[in-house]
């Protein structure tokens, strides 16, 4: 079997509303328009990567046995992907996500799990051995028990595979049980990266001035952050800062800057990022280029609305690539 990319996770359908403003506690906000988008952040990663791909992507994930894992399983087979490792658990329910996104494209997630919560290590143990072998690159997220995800990564590892996790939601379980030295690549965004580290930064800081700048405007804090995590077993980590780009720590240390562009909605850029990142890892290219290769496609997919349908196609990014010059900067090799 000729995989070029194997991604573990979960199978969302996204119940979206765009809105004037994120509502506080208890408040009402009027003005909203609808979307219903396939999603979840496993699914999201493979479509991704699928779409980004010259080779194969295998997806392995649960749906439920109700409309919405007949609609997932559909939307996914018009994708591409390989998904013998997608299950369908009976009388249980698809997982559904509530995603509220404002103005500037900023959201609030809450996510009711359902089938994704019954993937086990056991669905993991029965793949067959041929789908991590043909594979290059494993990536996972943490929408899934964490146990499922330890047991996909272990999988992959013994089969000599490079190894993604995207910690979201943050969940510092994985620090225990040096389940990071499976990781090769980490890649948490700025805030699972404040929460994994336990740190404080910007308007979030004590005694810091209302309005404070993000961290992002402060590099050593960001490259402190991600060396505690690189010291707790991952070879590197890839810090994804929005709008300015992200912060490789490890192997390679380089800040990758962002093109500008006119966020919609940022719901699937992690996703983008990550499944564009495996796909250019599985392809070869070198850390560098694969993290300039998946910066643009995260740039491309804010533009849009949506998780999925925001998610660009092959042509598209290169056609942004060749558009933007922005170069990896600060390069250093660490042995």
């Amino acid at each position: 079997m000729s995989i070029s990319t194997l991604v573990l996770g979960s199978v969302n359908v996204d119940l979206v509303i765009h809105g004037p403003r994120l509502p506080g506690p208890g408040e009402t906000v009027l003005g909203g328009e609808f979307l219903q988008a396939p999603g979840g952040k496993g699914a999201n990663q493979a479509v991704a990567a699928a779409r980004a791909a010259a080779g194969t992507v295998a997806f392995v994930g649960g749906v439920g046995d109700d409309p919405f894992g007949t609609q997932s399983r559909e939307g996914l087979t018009r994708e591409g992907l390989e998904l013998s490792g997608l299950i369908t658990f009976p009388q249980t329910s698809t997982g559904i996500a509530l995603i509220l996104v404002d103005a500037a494209g900023q959201n609030l997630i809450s996510v009711a799990s359902g089938a994704n919560a019954r993937l086990s290590p056991d669905h993991v143990d029965a793949l067959p051995d041929e789908l991590f072998a043909g594979a290059k690159v494993f990536l996972t997220s943490l929408e899934i028990p964490l146990p499922t995800v330890r047991r996909g990564l272990e999988r992959a590892r013994e089969q000599g595979l490079i190894t993604i996790l995207n910690p979201a939601p943050a969940d510092r379980g994985i620090l225990e049980g040096n389940l990071l030295s499976l990781v090769d690549i980490l890649t948490p965004n700025e805030t699972e990266l404040c929460q994994l580290t336990e740190e404080t930064w910007g308007s979030e800081a004590e005694g810091a001035p209302t309005g404070a700048k993000s961290t992002a405007d402060d590099p050593s804090r960001w490259r402190a952050a991600a060396v505690k995590l690189t010291n707790r077993g991952c070879r590197s980590v890839i810090a994804t800062l929005g709008p300015a780009g992200c912060l490789a720590v490890g192997d390679l240390e380089f800040r990758q800057s962002a093109p500008a562009v006119r966020a919609v909605d940022a719901t699937a850029a992690g996703d983008a990022f990550n499944g564009a990142l495996a796909v250019a890892l599985a392809e070869g290219q070198p850390l560098t280029a694969a993290v300039r290769f998946a910066t643009a496609t995260a740039a491309l997919s804010v533009t849009r609305a949506g998780a999925q349908p925001s998610l660009p196609r092959r042509k598209e990014i290169e056609q942004a690539l060749s558009r933007w010059t922005a170069q990896p900067t600060e390069g250093v090799e660490n042995g």
